[in-house]
């Protein structure tokens, strides 16, 4: 049987760079530049400069990026935002915090993504931004986000924590990174993530000067000038080390994207041809980084394979379990047809970057014979 199968072989990656990062990170720690060293504004540039945004804000986590998102546009108590339920807790939580309140909309149950005719009917006067989620790896329809948007008069903030490296062709025919087509971006540089340190990380993007300098405020106490506070903010500063260990992966970010897009174009010719299963589906304006893998098991028997495979020493993962909306603390009796669907359907098999350690054929062939 095959051994040491893992979701994310984040130790197989680092073996191949070890050199470059333990270097790198000794190098930081002898300079005892530990917070917003040197090395964080050039991580910063770097990954402006990749993206094509004019500003990179790096913070602590993804959470935080958030809620530092939700500050700068002066969102405050009482204010609604529309993001979808089938995501990870943090896009809700971040603006729980502040007093903001999130209404959840449905998501299209073939893509996993918030789409404009989903969240248009959810849009009231206390409506201040729409918080797009990039689930998976693959860019919500943001031509219609956008256009939705402006004739309602929202700010646009995307979730991108799972879509770093993914292009979107906008409706005037030209491809952005997903992130920095809104009015802010924000994402997580947690380990498991495409772009991932081994920590906690996070960072915020934006093209508007405005914003960029309060979100730079906002994340380091309110300052502008050292002691100087001229506005409420937070500490959330990414530190040097981290900030190390990510300049250093920047660098192959499209060929561990290339390697996930491998992976799953594998799965996807062999598993497309059961008629019990569906793959994930592709937009044609979107690229597709695969943070996940994740397939619907029809006919209720999801977590039957997912036991299956279990047995087998496979691992499998449910994102999401639970949407946001059936968690105690935003349990509002709202039923969401194709999010309560797919909490019964969907499973994540294993894809990352280290395709040769994958055991991928194994996984494969374990899965078909569940159907046999």
């Amino acid at each position: 049987m095959e051994k040491n199968i893992q979701m994310v072989d984040l130790m197989g990656q680092y073996s191949k760079i070890k050199n470059e990062i333990d270097k790198s990170v000794i190098s930081t720690i002898e300079s005892g530049r530990f917070v917003n060293g040197p090395i964080v504004s050039e991580f910063s540039k770097n990954l402006s400069k990749f993206l094509n945004v004019k500003y990179v804000i790096p913070c602590a986590n993804g959470t935080d990026a958030l809620q530092i998102a939700f500050m700068a546009l002066g969102l405050k108590a009482g204010d609604e935002i529309i993001c979808p339920s089938w995501t990870y807790i943090a896009t809700a939580e971040a603006a729980a915090i502040l007093g903001i309140k999130t209404v959840f909309c449905d998501v299209d149950k073939s893509t996993f993504n918030a789409t404009a005719n989903l969240i248009e009917p959810l849009i009231n006067n206390k409506t201040k931004a729409i918080v797009p989620v990039h689930l998976y790896g693959q860019s919500c329809e943001m031509n219609d986000i956008i256009s939705l948007a402006k004739r309602y008069n929202l700010k646009v903030i995307e979730d991108n924590a799972q879509a770093i490296g993914c292009r979107y062709k906008t409706s005037e025919n030209e491809y952005k990174y997903t992130g920095t087509i809104g009015d802010i971006g924000t994402t997580s540089f947690y380990p498991s993530k495409n772009l991932g340190c081994y920590g906690d990380g996070g960072a915020i993007f934006t093209n508007n000067d405005h914003l960029a300098e309060k979100i730079k405020m906002i994340s380091n106490h309110g300052e502008k000038k050292r002691y100087h506070h001229e506005i409420v903010g937070c500490n959330s500063r990414l530190d040097s080390v981290q900030a190390e260990i990510l300049n250093i992966k920047l660098k192959y970010l499209n060929q561990y994207n290339l390697n996930r897009k491998e992976m799953a174009n594998n799965y996807n010719l062999v598993f497309s041809k059961v008629d019990e299963i569906e793959i994930p589906k592709l937009i044609s304006s979107s690229d597709h980084v695969y943070h996940q893998y994740t397939l619907k098991v029809r006919n209720g028997k999801r977590d039957d394979l997912k036991l299956f495979l279990d047995n087998l020493g496979i691992p499998t993962m449910i994102y999401y379990p639970i949407p946001i909306h059936r968690q105690k603390p935003y349990y509002n009796g709202q039923n969401l047809k194709n999010t309560d669907l797919l909490a019964e359907e969907v499973i994540s098999l294993p894809i990352h970057t280290e395709i040769d350690n994958s055991n991928q054929n194994y996984i494969i062939d374990k899965v078909l014979s569940f159907y046999k």
